[in-house]
């Protein structure tokens, strides 16, 4: 039962997950757990080399579930609580293999925090985004919000609740493409394709990169970047690349 709230389709090297929870994939220990393991098991397939990550139905993920809150007066509860929160983030970020968020509809709270741990965004013309803690008399998501919007749009979507649509985002150059609903997943599917093209082993260390330079002061982080050019300029991929470039071909990458 836990694996059809959120599948996990594979072909062509492209992993599609999809969160289906009806009717509006709000977020559960259950879904959160099986995130978590979706995320993890994409990590080391090796016939997988780039995610994309939507919802079924009109609602990407209208955000926590408010009916599976933790008991305050169990000891231990909202630790456990607060530690698969985290991780439901964490294994979209720290995923070995780029992730494409596919934004099918309405992403709010927790569904705008799966948005902010992925790679590249997309969304349809009907969605819309915001963090409507403060709505329930709660606080939280400020951390998600400040990778995504500017110090202004951020702290009105905080303290307010207000929900942006996609056609600002995409204006503001925050989304990379917004779209019909029916174009969604192929327009996903494109990028999703380009990148599959590149080298396995080199799209890995990309990005690891992209994560750990955020985290980085300037000089430390591109000497980072030259220890993994250094080490993958050794690698049979970096060599068949070069030969593909010379020869006017295509590559052939084989992951090592």
């Amino acid at each position: 039962m836990s694996g059809d709230i959120v599948t996990l389709e594979v072909s062509d090297n492209i992993a599609l997950v999809t969160l289906n929870r009806p009717p509006v994939n709000a977020l559960d220990r259950a879904m959160r757990d099986r995130i978590v393991a979706v995320f993890d098991e994409i990590s080391e397939r090796t016939d997988v080399r780039v995610a994309i990550l939507t919802g079924a139905g009109k609602v990407f993920c209208s955000g926590a579930d408010l009916k599976d809150r933790p008991d305050p007066t169990k000891i231990g509860a909202f630790h456990s609580h607060n530690r698969i929160t985290r991780e439901t983030g964490n294994c979209i970020r720290e995923c070995s293999k780029p992730v494409i968020a596919a934004i099918n509809g309405v992403a709010l709270g927790a569904g705008v925090g799966l948005m902010a741990s992925c790679d590249i965004f997309y969304a349809s013309e009907e969605a819309v985004f915001g963090m409507p803690e403060i709505n329930v008399g709660l606080a939280g998501g400020a951390a998600m919000l400040n990778t995504l919007f500017g110090r202004s749009l951020m702290r009105r979507m905080f303290f307010t609740g207000y929900r942006v649509p996609a056609a600002e985002l995409y204006r503001l150059g925050i989304i990379e493409a917004c779209t019909t609903r029916e174009n969604l997943i192929p327009e996903a599917m494109k990028l999703a394709r380009e990148i599959a093209s590149k080298s396995p082993i080199a799209m890995e260390y990309a990005k690891n990169a992209a994560n750990m330079v955020e985290l980085m002061p300037p000089r430390d982080a591109y000497r980072f970047e030259q220890n993994i050019t250094m080490a993958l300029s050794k690698t049979e991929d970096a060599k068949e690349a070069r030969m593909a470039f010379l020869e006017k071909r295509a590559p052939v990458f084989k992951g090592r």
